[in-house]
């Protein structure tokens, strides 16, 4: 317990009042022993394959049927935690998603990138509105949960953290954020006046 109120308080001073209040919301869950597969630094590829079992009917007769997920992601880039770098995949060619069900429609893809300073001591965060244009039309994320207008919202990683924002998203079916806080705090600050 003494470790975790530590915790508490050193990423307090490190981000203010917005992680603890991120914190104190989380609902107190017990400390879990490591078992032998435990692997903290990235998972492994059946740590994949647990992960896609989560969403199919393994009772199913056809289950044994079905492609097994490591072996239809075989040959896809992987991120530093292991799991498939979708953005990356599309870059490559290996995937080529639709704009739409309906043929012969084109994905309009807007090259902008809006920069974020308002990130405390972390980096500049970059948006990319290539690389969600890529997967998503402009009303996907305009005007809601964005505003067309930069500056209106005020984004914090305790709102993401709480699914609102980016975090509708990305910790649910794009990249975890936590784990990959360089994605997205890419743009380096700029050095105050000497």
């Amino acid at each position: 317990m003494k470790r975790h109120i530590a915790l508490a308080c050193g990423i307090g001073l490190l981000w203010g009042g917005t992680a603890l209040a991120f914190l104190r919301a989380a609902p107190d869950v017990l400390p879990v022993e490591p078992s032998e597969s435990y692997r903290p630094e990235k998972p492994s590829p059946p740590a994949m394959q647990v992960e896609q079992d989560r969403f199919r009917d393994v009772e199913n007769s056809d289950f044994p049927l079905l492609q097994k997920p490591l072996d239809a992601l075989s040959g896809f880039p992987l991120d530093k935690q292991g799991r498939v770098d979708w953005s990356g995949a599309l870059l490559g060619g290996i995937i080529t998603p639709r704009a739409s069900l309906t043929p012969g429609v084109e994905q309009d893809l807007l090259d902008l990138d809006v920069i974020m300073r308002n990130t405390r001591a972390m980096p500049h965060v970059r948006f990319s509105h290539l690389a969600h244009t890529r997967w998503l039309t402009c009303a996907n994320c305009h005007p809601n949960p964005f505003p067309y207008r930069a500056g209106i919202l005020r984004i914090n990683m305790a709102d993401i953290f709480r699914g609102k924002h980016c975090g509708m998203c990305h910790d649910r079916v794009a990249f975890v954020t936590w784990q990959s806080c360089e994605r997205c705090h890419s743009v380096p600050r700029s050095r105050p006046p000497q």
